[in-house]
């Protein structure tokens, strides 16, 4: 593990903002961008989890560097304006905001549980959307070079059945990423860019929920950050993260698939339809 980076946002004496950052990809992004010498914030809605990450992050962080945490809840806008007002006062201004926080509950089918519907969105869409309006418009102005870094999720893309309200939160994040790197683009000698992290499976408290120990097939949460730091360092937008089951190639095509539904008129989701499982199957020994 390196304690350097040669990106001019990941500096020492930079400050770094995390939501979701009690644990998994949070706080491990948390840890390695403390190694750097940025000072760091960390935002959470678990007290408990926060507190036991404060003291972590402290213990990573380099002489010099400063770490706080705070409580946030990013589905409501006053909290993230909040958070800002403190980045502020702390750190004066921000080079890199991580809005990383998400919800995995399950609402149910399009026609079931609005309010849950609803509950959902406002953490993994509205959190993203709070996290910008809170936090760009100061980076903006202090005209560093800056990173702003939303994690999406593959399901957002291929959009697989099972939680209908999952994906469509994070196929909003897509949406709305991809517009925010266009709309930086557009401002001259802008020094802030967007980025769209894409996880493959990986081991974080969510999934520790269900599954006790960490399966063979899922990265950790280290192993999704060092290839976001490289693929930053890179200049990509989409850091597409493989696993230790799925690659680079089983990805494209999946998400080429996908699209095709689209461009070749075959019904919605039709990897998943009975009459092209077999034309699925072979697509992806091609």
């Amino acid at each position: 593990m390196t304690s350097t980076s040669s990106h001019p946002a990941l500096q020492p004496g930079g400050a770094a903002v995390i939501t979701g950052g009690a644990n998994g990809i949070g706080l491990a992004s948390a840890i390695r961008f403390a190694s750097f010498g940025m000072n760091v914030l960390i935002a959470d809605r678990d007290r408990e989890q926060l507190e036991v990450a404060r003291n972590t992050l402290r213990d990573a962080a380099q002489s010099g560097a400063t770490t706080e945490a705070q409580l946030c809840d990013v589905s409501d806008a006053s909290q993230v304006e909040q958070l800002a007002a403190f980045a502020k006062q702390s750190f004066d201004s921000v080079s890199v905001l991580m809005n990383n926080a998400g919800a995995g509950m399950n609402p149910g089918k399009p026609w079931e549980n609005a309010e849950g519907w609803k509950k959902l969105l406002d953490v993994n869409l509205w959190g993203v959307i709070h996290g910008v309006q809170a936090f760009v418009p100061g980076m903006l102005e202090s005209g560093k070079p800056g990173l702003v870094i939303n994690t999406g999720s593959k399901q957002g893309i291929t959009r697989p059945p099972g939680n209908a309200a999952y994906n469509l939160s994070k196929a909003g994040v897509i949406a709305f990423t991809e517009s925010l790197a266009y709309e930086l683009r557009q401002i001259e000698d802008c020094q802030l860019s967007a980025h769209l992290l894409v996880p493959g499976f990986t081991y974080t408290g969510m999934i520790s929920q269900f599954l006790p120990e960490k399966p063979d097939a899922a990265w950790t949460s280290e192993q999704v950050v060092e290839f976001m730091l490289k693929s930053l360092e890179a200049n990509d937008f989409y850091i597409l993260c493989p696993d230790n089951d799925v690659t680079r190639e089983m990805d494209e095509k999946r998400i080429q698939w996908n699209a095709d539904d689209l461009i070749k008129n075959r019904p919605a989701l039709s990897r998943w339809h009975a009459d092209y499982t077999g034309a699925f199957e072979a697509f992806m020994k091609k």
